[in-house]
């Protein structure tokens, strides 16, 4: 109602009550339909984005569509395992055409076969590797390799697990034996110092250190304190300021690519406020009548609160007209969920995190509240009430 053009005679305030008005409608075709409803009430827009509903059958419960979507994503990690078997395997193959160009000389024409020249396979070398996805965490790798050399050669084969540990690090645990080498047991761990660094394409690059033959303290010691020691002297010198320096630049970036779509939700919401301002008057009147619930100031967006921070700029809009039009019964509540996409919000700090700072006014008292973007909020409440006295 408050969206619909009808509603409005003012020309300017018309045409924005109508793009305003289509983006209600569109919710609407959402929420008005049962199955598309109880999937937006479970996993939200996500969900509505999930292939496969198609084939599913309208007439279900919640219950029996959680249970489908479940299932629908459950598919479709085992079809991305399936893929990531990664199947790797090198063959080389060493010739020896040297009698092509250095030949035997002429008083050696009684040795057998001299008269063609002679190309042999001199080595050999076959290796194989396969990944198998245990988990989205656990993978069980399987390799061999065989290498032969003038008649002389060997093979090898290991098996390893690994599991990722976080988006930072894996461990790994390796098995292996060969007619060239004993028995193997291996213990490898892996910590990337930034997602940028060490992986180039599909390439790994390792600088193993030989330090010993045999099991000493002391290469123990520099095989275990001495990387911790250089990695924690590289973070904190090196990649703490690069990791800022970057994720500035990102940050950035990404305000200069948002910066269309921020300005259209800017418009967007300055003109659902103008929409706002007759059915807010209305609602403080019946609110001020009962000693009910007057937002008096709110703010979103980016604070500084740290003294060390002060430098950086704070980046909040005022946004207690929209939430007064929320208020319903003397009560405002708010759902789990980014307050960007609510009436009259937009992001004013593109990928920076944001709270929602409030003063409001119930019974005669001014309470305060500062929550998380996506926490979701009830007002009023008792442990919202200051201390006036200070």
């Amino acid at each position: 109602m408050l969206y619909h053009p009808d509603k409005h005679r003012d020309p300017e305030l018309k045409s924005q009550a109508e793009r305003l008005f289509n983006l209600v409608h569109q919710a609407y075709e959402v929420l008005s339909d049962p199955q598309t409803r109880a999937i937006y009430d479970i996993y939200g827009k996500k969900g509505l984005e999930m292939e496969g509903w198609e084939v599913v059958e309208r007439r279900r419960a919640p219950a029996e569509i959680r249970e489908e979507f479940e299932r629908l994503q459950r598919e479709r990690e085992e079809r991305r395992l399936q893929q990531r078997t990664n199947p790797k395997g090198t063959i080389s193959v060493g010739v020896d055409a040297t009698d092509l160009f250095d030949r035997y000389d002429e008083e050696y024409e009684d040795v057998s076969g001299s008269g063609f020249p002679q190309i042999e396979i001199n080595k050999m070398h076959i290796s194989q590797s396969i990944e198998a996805p245990l988990t989205t965490t656990d993978t069980a790798i399987l390799s061999g390799s065989l290498s032969t050399q003038n008649g002389n050669g060997g093979g090898s084969i290991n098996f390893a697990l690994r599991r990722v540990t976080s988006a930072k690090g894996w461990g790994e645990l390796e098995f292996g034996a060969g007619d060239l080498q004993g028995p193997l047991f291996g213990l490898k761990l892996f910590r990337n110092l930034t997602p940028r660094w060490l992986n180039r394409a599909s390439q790994t690059y390792f600088f193993p250190i030989h330090l010993t033959d045999q099991l000493l303290p002391s290469a123990v010691f520099y095989a275990t304190v001495g990387p911790l020691v250089v990695y924690f002297a590289m973070h904190r010198l090196i990649i703490k300021p690069y990791l800022r320096a970057q994720k500035e630049k990102e940050l950035q970036k990404q305000r200069e690519n948002t910066a269309t779509d921020v300005l259209q939700k800017r418009q967007e919401a300055e003109a659902a406020i103008r929409l706002m301002q007759e059915s807010v008057r209305r609602i403080i009147e019946a609110e001020e009548s009962r000693m009910g619930l007057i937002i008096v100031n709110a703010w979103y967006g980016k604070f500084v609160n740290d003294k060390s921070k002060k430098s950086e700029k704070v980046k909040v809009i005022d946004v207690t007209v929209p939430l007064q039009c929320l208020v319903k019964d003397s009560k405002l509540i708010l759902t789990e969920a980014s307050k960007a996409r609510l009436p009259g919000f937009y992001d004013p700090c593109v990928g920076e995190e944001k709270n929602l700072k409030m003063l409001y006014q119930f019974r005669g008292v001014l309470p305060q509240v500062m929550v998380p973007d996506s926490e979701a909020l009830r007002i009023p409440k008792q442990s919202h009430r200051i201390d006036t006295d200070g």
